[in-house]
């Protein structure tokens, strides 16, 4: 085990390495912690304070109290102890290792320095193809690979007046995950702008790039976004996991009914198939998935993305440049002169896209594509709005498919619990009844929920919705016939609580939104 990290202010040295000095003395802070910050995370216990005569150790219940023995013999003197609950662990854990306690502690539960990571972190030749240990490379490749292993989708990096926070989105919900003293964000923001072809003079304008990494033979996509902020530029990583691009419909958790119409819409050899949602509902997924039931080789599949999230072998894929003028309308017009089968259009945003979309239908092409919408049956009133005619729409629309994203329970700590009043009325469900709600556990880092599921609806074009549609009926009308024997989102989400798979107050969640 490592001895005491040495003092790190004034000036800290970040993870062993460069000197970012302040730009004024800062207060004397709290003496470092005498265990690296992943050690104390992992075996759960924590060095309160030392005297001549003992050390005050913090022990989280729950946790194997060996390690104390090689915690004793690494001090040298008896141990005071005192157990305290996770959450209170928690805090303790937090304040310990807070910015005055310096980044090199924090980075150690990323893995950067050495000892501290034990989930396999790579070397970073394998990251980014380089021999350089400069502690912000590391730092950043810390942060990556321990974002991979939690099925990170997002990394903010946040720069505040007092401190860098970083956080991440896991399973559609951000949490923060590190902070640092403030001048370091320059260094940090500076090796990502390098590593993503970035101009690092450029700090008054937003910029955008990539960065392509691989893992122990994973490859991962980094889109790279910078904004300028009050305290210093913000950045977002978005990482996409080509693994993810390799799912199929049934690894959706589309039901019977809808992954039925689903398939069916596919087998046409002409018309337009809809997905709609939100943003992070999970859409381009659902595509891609469709994308790989549809590619067999004996068909030339194309498209036009905004950007292309993942490579997929056999699909010719362009990526969105309005820079040079390549926007969907233009790219979706020039494949169409490329022989396509089937056709994905990122989003259908604008008049033109839609025409074209619908053009390319009626001339024998299957086109997949995306809008924004609440609910299924409003797709059929959002083309409308766009300027696509009636009686086009009628003809070429094969069907939308509607989704959300909930998370998952936790398998190891869900429990049961009667359903509360006020999420049985939001839910349409009797007050009382026994539901499976999240705990919390280490396997599922305290949130109660590990991954996501989908809930669908899907709407099927046929004979009477396409007469209705061709006639303006309302959004309510609608409705009413496509769904008079099929299930809605609402249905769908009651569906997976009453199965165990999600919490009643996460499916209210997103039955809120679409309120």
């Amino acid at each position: 085990m490592d001895e005491a990290a040495p003092d790190l202010a004034p000036g800290l040295t970040l993870a062993g390495g460069i000197d970012v000095a302040a730009p004024a003395p800062a207060p004397a802070p709290a003496p470092a912690p005498t265990v690296p910050y992943a050690f104390a995370r992992d075996r759960g216990l924590l060095v309160e304070g030392l005297t001549d005569t003992e050390a005050a150790i913090v022990l989280r219940e729950g946790a194997d109290p060996l390690p104390l023995l090689e915690l004793r013999r690494v001090l040298a003197r008896p141990l005071a102890l005192r157990r305290v609950t996770p959450a209170e662990f928690e805090r303790l854990i937090a304040e310990t290792y807070a910015v005055d306690g310096a980044a090199a502690a924090m980075a150690g539960d990323l893995g950067i320095g050495g000892e501290g990571a034990d989930f396999g972190l790579p070397s970073a030749e394998d990251l980014l193809d380089s021999a350089d240990d400069a502690p912000a490379i590391r730092l950043i490749n810390g942060l990556i690979a321990e974002a991979l292993r939690q099925g990170v989708s997002d990394i903010h990096v946040e720069p505040y007046e007092q401190a860098l926070v970083v956080r991440m989105r896991v399973d559609g919900v951000l949490a923060e995950k590190l902070r640092m003293p403030a001048h370091v964000a320059p260094v940090l923001v500076s090796r990502i702008k390098v590593m993503a072809r970035l101009d690092i003079a450029e700090r008054r304008l937003p910029q955008d790039g990539r960065i392509s990494l691989s893992l122990g033979g994973r490859l991962v996509d980094v889109r790279v976004s910078t904004l300028p902020a009050r305290a210093g530029e913000r950045v977002v990583l978005r990482l996409l996991d080509k693994e993810n691009a390799g799912l199929d419909l049934a690894a959706l958790g589309l039901d019977g009914h809808s992954a039925d119409i689903l398939t069916r819409a596919l087998a046409e050899p002409n018309g337009v198939i809809l997905v709609t949602g939100p943003t992070g509902s999970g859409k381009t997924t659902t595509l891609y998935a469709a994308l790989r039931l549809l590619n067999d080789g004996a068909r030339n599949i194309l498209t036009v993305e905004d950007p292309v999230e993942y490579a997929v072998d056999g699909v010719g894929q362009t990526q969105v440049n309005a820079k040079v003028g390549l926007t969907f309308a233009a790219g979706l017009r020039a494949i169409l002169r490329q022989d396509p089968d089937v056709v994905m259009v990122g989003e259908i945003r604008d008049r033109e896209t839609a025409d074209i979309a619908v053009q390319a239908a009626l001339t024998g092409h299957l086109v997949l594509s995306t809008v924004h919408t609440n609910d299924a049956v409003g797709a059929v009133t959002r083309m409308r709005d766009m300027g696509v005619e009636s009686f086009l729409l009628a003809s070429t629309l094969r069907a939308v498919v509607a989704q959300r994203l909930v998370r998952r329970l936790c398998l190891q700590c869900s429990t049961e619990r009667a359903l509360e009043p006020a999420l049985a009325e939001m839910l349409g469900m009797k007050a009382g009844r026994m539901v499976r709600d999240a705990v919390g556990c280490p396997a599922c880092d305290h949130t109660g929920y590990a991954g996501r599921i989908g809930v669908f609806e899907a709407l099927r074009v046929d004979d009477v919705v396409r007469r209705m549609i061709h006639e303006n009926a309302s959004e309510q009308a609608l409705a009413r016939h496509a769904f008079a024997d099929a299930p809605r989102l609402a249905k769908s989400a009651r569906r997976l609580v009453k199965e165990g798979l999600t919490s009643a107050a996460e499916a209210a969640r997103i039955l809120r939104q679409d309120g």
